[in-house]
């Protein structure tokens, strides 16, 4: 029989249902149910919370409004790591708490997915900010077609005094257009904490943030995944009198690492916007400014361009190279149909290019040869500066980076489609009954 459980009469411990073997796991996570637990429930509302027992109980009626209102059948799954009475508060009314220690705003999230029961998935926060009365929009959306459905306070209502001058003017506009920027999106407001997904596509994502860069990484990962996407105007709220924000309690410095990290994230994924088109253009301007001049210097309108240009040009050629291989890279690994690998793939076809990264490679070490055959037979002396045998050597120089660069690369993109059996998890499972 389920063992009861501390909060009050009518509350006991379970796992996904009542009628399921107790699953305990490495990770300390462990479900509470309310006696008044549904089955089969098409919308699961999931919310972290800590130490938000001022709020809770009104959160959890908002919910119920909400499901009520839509004509939802719904669970409330309230993702606890507190130290007050939330989760008492949360169980008597009538809403699901998972315990977990206090990990982080995206590892509660990645907690919560073996319990979500329902088919869509509202998120959002419990501290009474965004309006969960109105959960029945996002379920809409996702009801029509969509995958995705992103909340905007912009597209929405602000109260006046909910968001401090410097989120409001600067930060969200900012990092939102630096977004939008760098992964070629339509989003209004990428920090809304209210959004909805289903679950299909959650599991699909495979959140690993464990801190505030999920909701950024949520963001990104739609895009990469290509996820049918909309908006949903929300409601945002100042915090009710008493209420302390989590980054008033963090101090004064919690909104800035929080912008960091959010940033942090946009550039790890978007990692192939800073090196793949930046790189082919440095690469072709490096080209232009030293193949030229292999076999001396050239003077255009009054100006020389000699071996110094060069070695310019050979490095930026070096730097645009590596930059383009490295973005190509960037993107197959964040790529989740695999388009990209398959792409680069044909451009690079294994043997050919290894063949010609061999070869080019091999060019590069003659045109060395020819300066140290002047250098040996002429009693270890170089040749005088500036001289063709000198931009022989450089271009040799380039041509066995290239060479080598392309071989590795190869290599390396090819090896992206290694695949391995999948890792072993030890995951301890107890029952309520003996054995």
């Amino acid at each position: 029989m389920p063992s009861s459980a501390p909060g009050g009469p009518g509350i006991r411990l379970s796992s996904v249902s009542a009628d399921q073997p107790q699953q305990r796991g490495a990770d300390g996570a462990t479900l509470l149910t309310p006696t008044a637990d549904i089955s089969d429930p098409e919308v699961s509302v999931v919310v972290p919370a800590v130490n938000e027992e001022l709020t809770i109980t009104e959160f959890v009626e908002w919910c119920k409004e909400g499901l009520q209102a839509s004509g939802l059948r719904g669970e409330i799954l309230i993702v606890d790591s507190s130290t007050d009475r939330t989760a008492e508060l949360a169980l008597m009314a009538g809403a699901r708490v998972l315990k977990t220690p206090k990990r982080g705003l995206g590892r509660a999230y990645i907690d919560a997915v073996p319990f979500i029961r329902g088919k869509y998935v509202v998120m959002g926060d419990a501290d009474l900010t965004y309006d969960f009365r109105q959960l029945g929009l996002f379920v809409d959306e996702l009801r029509s077609g969509y995958e995705f459905a992103m909340g905007s306070r912009w597209a929405g209502s602000i109260e006046e005094g909910s968001m401090p001058a410097l989120h409001r003017y600067a930060g969200t506009p900012a990092t939102t257009w630096i977004l939008n920027r760098v992964y070629s999106s339509h989003f209004t407001d990428i920090h809304c904490g209210m959004r909805g997904i289903t679950l299909e596509a959650l599991k699909r994502m495979g959140l690993s943030s464990q801190s505030w860069e999920y909701a950024s990484e949520m963001v990104l990962k739609s895009v990469r995944m290509g996820l049918r996407t909309t908006e949903v105007p929300v409601t945002f709220y100042k915090d009710r009198e008493g209420r302390v924000s989590h980054h008033k309690r963090a101090g004064w410095t919690s909104p800035f690492s929080a912008a960091w990290i959010n940033l942090r994230a946009m550039f790890v994924y978007g990692a192939e916007f800073f090196m793949l088109k930046p790189g082919i253009f440095l690469l072709i301007i490096g080209l232009l400014l030293s193949l030229p001049l292999s076999f001396g210097s050239i003077e255009i309108g009054g100006v020389t361009f000699g071996l110094y240009w060069m070695l310019v040009g050979v490095t930026l050629a070096i730097i645009g190279l590596q930059s383009f291989f490295f973005g190509c890279l960037a993107q197959v690994l964040c790529d989740y149909s695999g388009a990209a690998r398959d792409r680069w793939t044909r451009v690079f076809p294994y043997t050919r290019s290894v063949l010609f990264g061999l070869g080019i490679s091999a060019i590069g070490l003659g045109l060395e040869a020819t300066l140290l055959w002047w250098y040996l037979s002429h009693g270890g002396r170089l040749p005088v500066a500036s001289s063709a045998l000198d931009h022989l050597a450089v271009s040799g120089l380039l041509f066995m980076i290239v060479g080598f660069s392309l071989f590795c690369f190869t290599l390396l993109l090819y090896a992206t489609g290694v695949r391995y059996g999948l890792r072993q998890t030890a995951v301890a499972t107890t029952t309520d009954s003996p054995k």
